[in-house]
């Protein structure tokens, strides 16, 4: 069953204006789904593989797309590099929109090739996993988040709906949101992730990633998923397991290439050295760091050292999917000072400022916002808009003069 995205129209949108729109993201987020259940409808497509050369397109580009005059969908372009010279050349020569759609799953390689070589000629949309709404086949255009951007005062004041979903916070933290392990019954999740760590190392990694211990790279890819929602420190993580730092920066920098992993760049406007200047690290998917870390069901979770980062993580990542909906994208950061005070998002839009704290319990306090509240005296000249605290609450609930408490699946 295809829940339609959210990204929709964005998508026929970008089509209509760029030559080429390169859709990007991680294994089995539904990319080529997503297009067959929109462009795909009427538009030919071609999937490229790893060992075969599909039509000759490696060995001769320009005979393949003479045989193949778009609008057409190349699918895994990653595994066809030879053909974006190739693409440059005829895009060069005719800049009419909607020629060509693209997708890769991977960030660096051909990727990168790709944005060098068709800049000004190509967009990009990236698509992560399910959001909530998505889940709830509730497809809205302007997300809450927008509307507390649009009118932060107006927005607090009016009470909001929450998503109404099938399946309780554990399970859902539990599943994930990858859009193929909301099908399946839930004693099949674990041999789900377990199947998709194994393909994920053993194809997309090898193909493309210079790796020499691939049995230590699944054992580094667990260790960060314990890690998600910390700040991170490349001496300490490498140390756990004998990596030197600028190794564990390196194999970083594959999961995020891969889009397994992502982080928020800490917020400083200045050279305060009371600031920390550390990013901080979330695991792309909740179920991948529970398949990781041997949860062993949903129940397990509450009583589980990981609850409260597990919850976080996926609180960042719907937020951060949210905000890739809007044109512009917002900036996300986190901020900490040495001191201990925190804030979890620093959103920027406009040149003002929204934090948002996350917590992981059903009775939140004043005490929760303190990091808010640090925040905003330590940068008295910048707008920074009232605050939220993100938490598994039934209503929203103001909990100070400046800052609420809503529910972390409010719809709007």
């Amino acid at each position: 069953m295809y829940h339609e995205r959210i990204l929709t129209d964005r998508l026929y949108r970008l089509f209509s204006v760029f030559p080429v729109v390169v859709v990007t993201g991680a294994r089995q987020v539904g990319k080529s789904t997503f297009l067959a259940n929109t462009l795909g409808k009427n538009i030919d497509t071609v999937v490229f593989d790893p060992v075969i050369d599909i039509e000759n397109a490696r060995m001769d580009p320009e005979l393949f797309l003479n045989n193949r005059r778009p609008p057409v969908i190349f699918d895994e372009i990653q595994y066809c590099p030879e053909l974006v010279p190739a693409l440059k050349r005829r895009i060069d020569r005719d800049r009419s929109p909607g020629q060509y759609i693209l997708t890769g799953s991977q960030q660096w390689g051909v990727m990168r090739s790709i944005t060098e070589s068709l800049a000004g000629r190509a967009v990009f949309l990236d698509i992560d996993g399910f959001n909530i709404a998505e889940i709830t086949h509730e497809k809205h255009q302007d997300t809450w988040l927008d509307k507390w951007i649009e009118a932060p005062e107006k927005f607090l004041k009016t009470l909001s709906e929450r998503h109404l979903t099938n399946t309780t916070l554990y399970e859902q933290l539990w599943r994930g949101f990858l859009p193929e392990a909301h099908f399946i019954p839930l004693d099949t999740i674990p041999d789900f992730h377990a199947a998709y760590q194994r393909t994920y190392i053993e194809r997309d990694v090898r193909l493309f990633a210079d790796v020499s211990d691939w049995q230590l790279f699944g054992r580094f890819l667990r260790l960060v998923a314990a890690l998600t929602a910390q700040e991170i420190n490349y001496s300490q993580v490498g140390r756990k397991l004998g990596l030197t730092p600028q190794t564990t920066r390196r194999w970083l920098d594959i999961l995020k290439a891969t889009f397994q992993w992502f982080e928020l760049e800490p917020f400083s406007r200045n050279s305060i050295k009371k600031i920390s200047g550390k990013p901080k690290g979330y695991i792309s998917d909740t179920g991948l760091a529970c398949a990781a870390q041997a949860i062993s069901s949903p129940t397990a979770i509450g009583g589980h050292p990981l609850w409260g980062a597990l919850f976080e993580t996926a609180v960042v990542a719907e937020i951060r999917k949210q905000c890739s909906f809007m044109s512009p994208r917002p900036m996300m950061y986190h901020w900490r000072t040495y001191s201990g005070a925190e804030v979890d998002i620093i959103i920027e839009y406009n040149g003002r400022f929204y934090p948002i704290e996350i917590k992981a319990k059903s009775n939140p306090s004043r005490g929760d916002t303190s990091g808010i509240t640090a925040f905003r005296k330590q940068y008295p000249d910048m707008q920074v808009e009232k605050g939220i605290v993100l938490a598994p609450v039934e209503r929203p609930i103001p909990i100070s003069e400046n800052d609420y408490a809503l529910p972390w699946d409010i719809k709007k």
